[in-house]
């Protein structure tokens, strides 16, 4: 069976552990690894599309990243309990005409017991910005560790 650790119930500490472990695989913008954190039949809304499975969650991921280049994601805790994190999060990309924006959101975690998130409810807005306004400019990858997160930005 499967296990992606840390396991539910939530404790701050796992809760901000889980949501770091999320951002770092979203911020690889590797489909294969982003997907192993979900349940093979994971259920998911995002904005006003509703993949269901891992090989549905796959072709998202794809489009997604072909679509927002130069991605970079941050995000935060805002609630947990037992097997649920809600999350806030940000991030910056541009289209292929250069145009950059910041996507701000919350999602809704709900997780089995071996740890792989089972539900996703994903609220998305898209705000354009200029380029000077960006405010992610690490490396492709990894948040570094002594980035500012959301609310140390002002976000």
């Amino acid at each position: 069976m499967e296990q992606k650790p840390p396991l539910p119930p939530f404790t701050r500490e796992t809760a901000a552990q889980k949501v770091r472990m999320a951002e770092d695989a979203w911020n690889s913008r590797d489909p294969d690894r982003v997907s192993l954190g979900y349940t093979v039949d994971s259920r998911w809304r995002n904005r006003s599309e509703f993949p269901v499975g891992r090989e549905a969650i796959l072709a998202f991921l794809r489009g997604k990243w072909t679509r927002e280049q130069d991605y970079r994601l941050i995000k935060e805790v805002w609630a947990f309990g037992d097997n649920r994190i809600a999350v806030r999060f940000a991030y910056e990309w541009h289209d292929d005409k250069g145009q950059w924006y910041r996507s701000y959101g919350n999602e809704n975690w709900d997780f089995n017991a071996n740890g792989l998130m089972q539900v996703r409810h994903a609220s998305i807005n898209d705000v354009a910005i200029a380029e000077s306004d960006r405010k992610y400019h690490w490396p492709q990858g990894p948040r570094p560790a002594d980035h500012p997160g959301l609310s140390d930005l002002g976000l």
